[in-house]
């Protein structure tokens, strides 16, 4: 009789598929796997050393895996020659000896139970998917939101030692809070440079996914899918990463305070008007969805993680009066300051439903990283996208025009303007040490609190 617990296999299966780079081959080895290990557990659990039922998993693993990858034509990630598969069976650390004496029984046993499987199973019907298909992930698209849907007003209903719950259904979870540097950041004005004014409320909303591993979004896969989201909170909280994180099932967690700076932006460039934004750590809140981008082939969030997604951002929205125009997603503000390239970061650079959300397309936006500061991208970026959003052809063609009207050619005005945001960088960077040493020799002072 087959087990009622799939653990071992799982177990089993994650080791596996733990060396596999390829997210299309792993998915569908996943995918197809998986529906059919009732069968192979037919066979395995009859034996009854728990250890030797962990070994004859992973073998018959392996062996379904280079099957799979040799019927629709996908690159292995590693031969899977004996003493791969013996590394992956039995760890670490083996010696040649047992490997020796374990071989044989294993290989038999481990043959008949792939081939008894795949006499049983039913077609997995990956077959008739062409092979460079794009992953997708398991989440459906979102209907968009009508205006009129939305309330005039989010308010806290209730709240708890550990919860918050808000008239629109969001429900932050508050157990996991840490506080991070205080806010504190100044903007630049394209006429006037480094404006005197320090600024403590959030600026704007960033979008993130967390790119970590992700599992189908499966019954049989819900131990998997609780650890991982776990697992992400622990480093999300250990390194005040996100202000907010939603995980798979669509829970809202507050993870860095509101009124703190998370780690979430990196180099960055964004803009409002004459404000100009760059390194949007302190300025803007943090929101990540667990999941993984994946090139933005299809929409990586479950309609949990959607909903939620949505009720946090209006509710963010409404609390710090952040305008529409300031919300926006992590691959379309990242750079690299040092090569003067777009898309150091690239989730969500192309895909982020800013519709469906309630919020104007940024992607149709110039950015000022490319129009203010003259920045381009390389061909990682393009291999990536394929080309550009729209906003940064727009951006493109306004540098043409200024070195048209200038006489100048257009790589002239690009170095001047990435002059510009080398002057600009290296001044905010003079500030904050500033205020850094400010601050730490008045926590110095007598009668200083903390």
């Amino acid at each position: 009789m087959a087990s009622e617990q799939p653990g071992e296999f799982l177990e089993a299966l994650e080791e596996v598929t733990r060396g596999i780079t390829d997210p299309v081959a792993k998915l569908r080895f996943i995918r197809s796997y998986l529906p059919e290990y009732r069968q192979v557990d037919q066979v395995v659990q009859r034996v009854p050393f728990r250890p030797a039922r962990r070994l004859l998993y992973r073998w018959a693993g392996l062996e379904g895996l280079r099957q799979l990858m040799k019927k629709h034509g996908l690159a292995s990630p590693a031969d899977l020659t004996v003493g791969t598969r013996l590394s992956v069976a039995l760890g670490r650390g083996v010696t040649a000896v047992v490997a020796l004496v374990v071989v044989g029984a294993m290989t038999g046993l481990a043959t008949f139970a792939y081939r008894y499987w795949q006499t049983r199973a039913v077609p997995v019907s990956v077959a008739a998917e062409p092979a460079p298909a794009p992953v997708r992930l398991p989440a459906q698209t979102p209907l968009v939101v009508p205006d009129g849907v939305a309330p005039a007003a989010v308010w806290m209903v209730e709240h708890g030692e550990d919860f918050e719950q808000y008239s629109n259904g969001l429900r932050i979870d508050t157990s996991h809070l840490v506080r991070g540097e205080p806010r504190r950041f100044r903007v630049f004005d394209p006429a006037a440079g480094l404006r005197p004014e320090v600024y403590e409320r959030p600026a704007g909303i960033l979008f993130h996914t967390s790119e970590s591993d992700v599992w189908p979004l499966e019954e049989n896969f819900n131990d998997n899918l609780r650890k991982s989201s776990v697992q992400l909170l622990r480093w999300v909280k250990r390194h005040k990463l996100y202000h907010y994180l939603i995980d798979r099932f669509g829970r809202v967690y507050r993870v860095v305070d509101e009124e703190s700076k998370a780690n979430h932006a990196g180099n960055s460039v964004w803009a409002q008007g004459d404000r100009i934004h760059l390194n949007l750590n302190h300025a803007f809140l943090g929101v990540s969805f667990e999941t993984r981008w994946e090139g933005g082939r299809a929409l990586p969030i479950t309609q949990a993680q959607f909903a939620a997604g949505r009720n946090l951002a209006d509710w963010l929205r409404q609390r710090w009066e952040i305008p529409a125009e300031m919300c926006v997603a992590h691959g379309l503000t990242s750079v690299n300051p040092k090569k003067h390239l777009i898309g150091h970061h690239l989730d969500w650079a192309r895909g982020f439903p800013f519709e469906a959300f309630g919020l104007p397309d940024q992607y149709q936006r110039a950015p000022a990283s490319v129009a203010l500061f003259g920045f381009g991208y390389d061909e990682d970026f393009l291999k990536v996208l394929g080309e550009p959003w729209a906003g940064v052809r727009e951006a493109e063609r306004a540098l043409f025009a200024a070195a048209a009207r200038q006489g100048r050619t257009v790589d002239e005005v690009r170095r001047e303007r990435q002059g510009l945001y080398d002057l600009w960088l290296a001044e905010q960077s003079r500030a904050e040490a500033e205020a850094a040493r400010l601050d730490m020799t008045l926590r110095a002072a007598p009668g200083a609190e903390g």
